[in-house]
C-alpha cells in the first residue's frame, strides 16, 4: 500500500540554507529509518536501484494553506520555533511495515538534526487533510479498483522541478510519454496488479502552464519544470485503456514522476476539476 507522510517539526535552533538541500532532507530520512532499523538504512543509503520512496524538499508552513506551489531553495535560514514539514512517501508495504516502530513510538522529546540544527519532530500525518493535501494513503488494490472507465482527462501540478531522462540527457518538458512511462514503470515494480500495453499514442495535452527552474543538488544542476499541465485522451479508447490511465494518475500524489524523487524533485499530485 503506497503511503504519502508529512512529517511535521519545529527546529530547536537556526537551520542554516546550507542544509536545505534535498540530501540534508535525504540524509535526515535515512537517519529515521536507521533508528529503527540500521541494517535498512545502511539498504537504503546504497541502493542504486529505483528506490522504493520519494521525498519533497523542507517547507515552511503557510498562513495562507496554499500547498501547490511548494520551494526547493532557501536563501535564508529558518528560525527556531518555526513550523515546518516535508513529505515522505512510501511505494511498498514492506518497507511500510520496517518502519511501524518509527511511527508508533516516536519520542516528541528526542532531538533530531538537520546539518548544526536540532529539530523536534511534533506528528507524522498518514491520512487525507484538508489543509495538507500531500497526505494520503491508498492500497494498490483499492486504487486500481476506484480509477475511472469514463473520465478521460487528467491535471497534473508539477509542485517541484520535474525532469525526464531522454537518453543520456535530460529534458524539463512532460511529454504524454514521460510522464505515463515514468508512472507506470514505477505501479508495475510496486503493485501486484500489472497494467501493460497502454495506448500512449491517443493521449494528447490539452492544457499547459509551465515554466523552467533550476534544481541544485551537492554535485550538479538539473533543468526541470513546475506549473499545471492537461492531458485528454482522444478517439476511440476501450474503457479498460481510460481506467488504467486514471489509475496511473492518481498514482502520481504517492510516487512523483521523473528524476532524482528522492532528493524532492518530480513531486506531482492529479488536480481534480
Amino acid at each position: 500500500m503506497p503511503h504519502s507522510l508529512i512529517i511535521n517539526f519545529t527546529p530547536l535552533s537556526p537551520i542554516s540554507p546550507i542544509y536545505l538541500k534535498g540530501r540534508h532532507i535525504h540524509a535526515l530520512f535515512l537517519t529515521l529509518v536507521s533508528h529503527v532499523d540500521q541494517q535498512l538504512g545502511n539498504s537504503l543509503h546504497h541502493s542504486q536501484s529505483d528506490k522504493a520512496f520519494s521525498l519533497s524538499p523542507l517547507q515552511i508552513t503557510r498562513k495562507n494553506g496554499n500547498h501547490n506551489n511548494l520551494k526547493w531553495t532557501h536563501d535564508k535560514s529558518i528560525s527556531p520555533g518555526a513550523s515546518c514539514w516535508f513529505r515522505v512517501s512510501l511505494l511498498d508495504d514492506t518497507l511500510f511495515g520496517q518502519l511501524t516502530q518509527l511511527w508508533l513510538n516516536l519520542n516528541p522529546y528526542q532531538p533530531w538534526h538537520l546539518g548544526s540544527a536540532d529539530l523536534q519532530i511534533t506528528s507524522i500525518l498518514g491520512t487525507p487533510q484538508s489543509t495538507q493535501p500531500w497526505a494520503n494513503a491508498c492500497p494498490y488494490q483499492q486504487l486500481y479498483e476506484q480509477g475511472s472507465e469514463t473520465e478521460r482527462t487528467f491535471k497534473f501540478i508539477f509542485a517541484t522541478p520535474t525532469a525526464f531522462r531522454q537518453g543520456k540527457y535530460d529534458t524539463p518538458f512532460p511529454t504524454p510519454e514521460s510522464v505515463f512511462k515514468s508512472l507506470l514503470n514505477r505501479w508495475n515494480k510496486y503493485s501486484s496488479t500489472k497494467i501493460t500495453d497502454l495506448k500512449i499514442d491517443s493521449l494528447f495535452p490539452s492544457y499547459f502552464d509551465i515554466k523552467t527552474e533550476i534544481f541544485t543538488d551537492y554535485r550538479s544542476k538539473f533543468i526541470g519544470c513546475i506549473g499545471n499541465v492537461q492531458y485528454r485522451l482522444l478517439g476511440e479508447v476501450a474503457c479498460l485503456q481510460i481506467k488504467h490511465f486514471n489509475v496511473l494518475a492518481d498514482y502520481a500524489l504517492y510516487c512523483g514522476v521523473g528524476r532524482k524523487t528522492t532528493m524532492g524533485m518530480g513531486m506531482t499530485r492529479r488536480l481534480i476539476n
